[in-house]
């Protein structure tokens, strides 16, 4: 099973409708939409959060319970608010989030339970608690529990400029969790903040998954990589297309054996998952046009892969 804890929030997917700008609701968070998307993908799946006291954090409770994940826990806390990411979307389907989110419920995590923790095989962790004290403690502790526990440990940076304003500062926090874990998403900007010596030299042993959006993906482990292509689509919406990519992966590697994580193996996984990535933006929300099994096989098919 691959265990994703963090993030579930709303988006709040903005868009013109006679003449008045509205927004849409949709359940999101990238952890979470790693979650369901392994779920759809066919492995199997839980999560870990917490929603606040509110109508929002009921709209995200009766979602999850509709996503027959494996397993899951969702703390709600009456102290805090359900946290919110407002979407603007581009003529390209591109989006640039804000992020409603003093005081909120993302990073006021549970511990996980013993019995869903030991189900797991591989330990996803999301990025946005890292910008407060109490969850890059609670990220940092789990991780290490994962590890000692014989479990891979997952990590995708996925930064927002708008939470983590110094750069410098969070980096120092997000390279910690780097080295704790074994698999590691970037984007092509992210490999920029982070410098292309360090993910190319200083991550040699752990698996470096980058997208690259219309591009395809690159996949870096024990001095061998390779970039896959894609499959052309025309985006409506991109949000949680990051998500659908890596969930590919991961859903693809969960069981395998580190010792064969071949090029053959790792191709056919990045494979998969640039067509999850891809199908993935032909619909509004990060979770509501996630591709199913039957369409993913029936796009490699066609593509010849």
């Amino acid at each position: 099973m691959i265990l994703c804890v963090g993030e579930i929030l709303v988006d709040m997917i903005g868009g013109e409708k006679d003449g008045s700008f509205c927004y849409e609701r949709k359940a999101g968070g990238a952890p979470f939409n790693v979650a369901c998307a392994v779920k759809k993908f066919g492995a199997d799946s839980g999560f870990v959060g917490c929603v606040g006291e509110d109508t929002v954090g009921s709209f995200l409770e009766k979602f999850v319970e509709k996503q027959s994940l494996t397993c899951a826990y969702i703390k709600k806390d009456a102290r805090v608010n359900t946290t919110l990411a407002f979407v603007d979307l581009d003529e390209n389907g591109e989006r640039s989030f804000c992020f409603y989110r003093k005081n909120t419920a993302d990073y006021q995590l549970p511990p996980v339970p013993v019995d869903i923790f030991n189900k797991a095989k591989i330990v996803h962790i999301g990025s946005l608690m890292l910008s407060e004290p109490i969850g890059k403690k609670y990220a940092v502790a789990l991780a290490k529990k994962a590890k000692k526990a014989g479990k891979l440990v997952s990590f995708d940076v996925n930064f927002r400029d708008d939470i983590f304003r110094d750069r410098q500062a969070a980096v120092k926090v997000y390279s910690k969790m780097i080295q704790l874990a074994d698999i590691v998403k970037f984007s092509e900007d992210e490999v920029e903040i982070f410098g292309q010596d360090y993910v190319k030299n200083a991550l040699y042993y752990k698996l470096v998954c980058l997208s690259l959006g219309g591009a395809g993906s690159r996949w870096q482990y024990r001095g061998q990589s390779n970039q896959v292509p894609t499959v052309p689509v025309k985006p409506i919406d991109t949000t949680g297309a990051g998500d659908a990519f890596y969930a590919g992966v991961l859903s693809r590697l969960v069981g395998v054996d580190r010792a064969d994580w071949t090029a053959e193996t790792l191709d056919s996984a990045f494979r998969f998952g640039n067509v999850c990535g891809a199908l993935n933006t032909l619909g509004k929300g990060a979770i509501d046009h996630l591709p199913t099994i039957e369409e993913i096989e029936k796009k490699l098919t066609e593509e010849g892969r």
